[in-house]
């Protein structure tokens, strides 16, 4: 995801070395996945982006973002409301996402401060189902799993889940990559058939492997960098079936 600026108000790309060796001598890669044409092409931002400039990002070909919302329990983006009424106003589709730190707090506890912070729905057809971001802690390489054995990582995900339908009526999507999610739940296959997937893989031909369980992706973000603010996106499907995806239909 798109990284903050600070401790708690920061994010450093802590990514799957199987993710990160996609990447040429430490840069981003340039091109556009084969077959992108037929997909909406977004983007997902967060405070390292400050204040977008959302017409210029509609231009540029964008049909919808996520905009980072909250981290741990505390943490709020201080230019979420530019970034979330702003792309909306655009005429983008957009969602919000919370970068967990299981480590730190319940699942209930970061999904009731996600929610109550921008992480809400409706079914409008502009509004994206409240995401998820779970991947290797930035904060503590030693403890990558955020010091979580498997069965409990399983459970911290399930009790945000759970509290997050509870207050907004949706499961949220998940975002991972496929080599954490084997590492940190042991391949848990629990959540594959209620959650849709937003799969980490820094390629230009192809989303890879998924998480165990899941045989398909909804969103792929394939690159950190490229012609929209933050990390670049796709979804796997019609402009028509997105706007279906986020009305919950």
């Amino acid at each position: 995801m798109a990284r903050d600026r600070k401790p708690f108000r920061r994010r450093a790309r802590v990514l799957a070395a199987s993710v990160a060796a996609l990447t040429v001598g430490g840069t981003a890669l340039a091109e556009t996945p084969a077959g992108a044409a037929s997909r909406p092409k977004g983007h997902d931002v967060s405070s390292h982006q400050k204040n977008v400039d959302w017409q210029r990002a509609k231009s540029r070909g964008a049909r919808f973002v996520y905009v980072k919302a909250t981290e741990s329990h505390t943490y709020r983006n201080p230019y979420f409301r530019q970034q979330y009424d702003g792309s909306r106003g655009a005429g983008l589709i957009r969602g919000a996402y919370h970068f967990a730190l299981p480590n730190k707090s319940s699942g209930k506890a970061q999904a009731a401060h996600f929610v109550r912070n921008g992480g809400g729905w409706t079914a409008d057809g502009w509004t994206l189902p409240p995401a998820l971001d779970i991947e290797y802690n930035p904060y503590d390489k030693d403890h990558k799993c955020y010091g979580l054995t498997r069965s409990r990582m399983v459970g911290w995900i399930k009790a945000f889940s759970g509290e997050v339908k509870r207050l907004t009526g949706r499961r949220p999507v998940i975002y991972t990559t496929a080599h954490w999610w084997n590492t940190c739940t042991g391949g848990s296959r629990a959540f594959a058939s209620d959650h849709a997937l937003w799969v980490a893989r820094y390629n230009s031909t192809s989303a890879g492997t998924l998480p165990a369980g899941w045989s398909m992706w909804t969103f792929w973000q394939y690159d950190n960098g490229g012609s929209l603010p933050g990390d670049q996106n796709l979804f796997n499907g019609s402009l028509s079936q997105l706007r279906k995806f986020a009305r919950g239909t």
